[in-house]
């Protein structure tokens, strides 16, 4: 149960990153080609509204399909491991102890090994060995969706204040900067919750952004 709370926590944790960096950096891409277009703050923020509106349901909707389907091809591994433990029980566990040995561990521990996982949980066992997850680590698709809903609103406000409170001749730049600051700690959260080389998730985060704000600026500076 332990094990099953931290994957289903750590993986509302990556919801919430991913929907805050998501905010931040698509909010920021519409409000700075807007203001690229020379129009009014009120204008500008006014895209900001809707665009985080329609990024709140997107999101949300986004995390939902995506957890639902991953819940249904789980589903479909679990009826498909439950029929063949009951039509071939030997068949399935010689692929685990197979397994097993093909990891390295001489013959006779991988038959220990693999009569003692069958006897505790053979449905959990082969489902693991055949189709790398386990049963007891399912995510909520309702809770991946709230937590996107919630977050992405909340990214989406930082580049909406620095363009509301900083005066008109450095509203762009300094949204540009706050957003930039934003998105090296989300791209160094993301890495930190998906295990992946921190430096180069925020990087990889910063580079998208400033990407992403270049070609709104100028794509909106064409409608001046």
């Amino acid at each position: 149960m332990e094990k099953q709370s931290l994957m289903a926590h750590n993986n509302l944790v990556r919801a919430g990153v991913m929907g805050g960096n998501d905010g931040i950096l698509s909010v920021a891409g519409i409000i700075v080609g807007v203001a690229g277009a020379g129009q009014s703050l009120s204008a500008i923020m006014l895209s900001g509204f809707a665009g985080t509106l329609a990024g709140m349901v997107s999101m949300a909707m986004g995390e939902f399909v995506s957890v639902q389907s991953s819940h249904d091809a789980q589903e479909k591994a679990r009826q498909s491991q439950e029929l063949a433990l009951k039509n071939d029980y030997q068949n399935e566990f010689n692929f685990v102890k197979e397994k097993y040995q093909a990891d390295g561990i001489s013959e006779e521990l991988a038959n220990q090994a693999t009569e003692e996982m069958m006897a505790k949980d053979p449905l959990e066992t082969t489902v693991r060995e055949r189709h790398g997850f386990s049963l007891k680590s399912q995510v909520s698709a309702g809770g991946a969706a709230l937590v996107s809903f919630v977050t992405f609103p909340t990214g989406a406000a930082l580049p909406m204040v620095f363009m509301a409170v900083a005066s008109p001749s450095l509203r762009i730049m300094a949204t540009f900067l706050a957003v930039l600051i934003a998105l090296l700690i989300t791209g160094y959260l993301a890495a930190v919750v998906n295990g992946a080389n921190r430096t180069k998730g925020a990087i990889r985060n910063l580079l998208s952004g400033i990407l992403t704000m270049v070609v709104t600026f100028l794509i909106g500076s064409l409608f001046k």
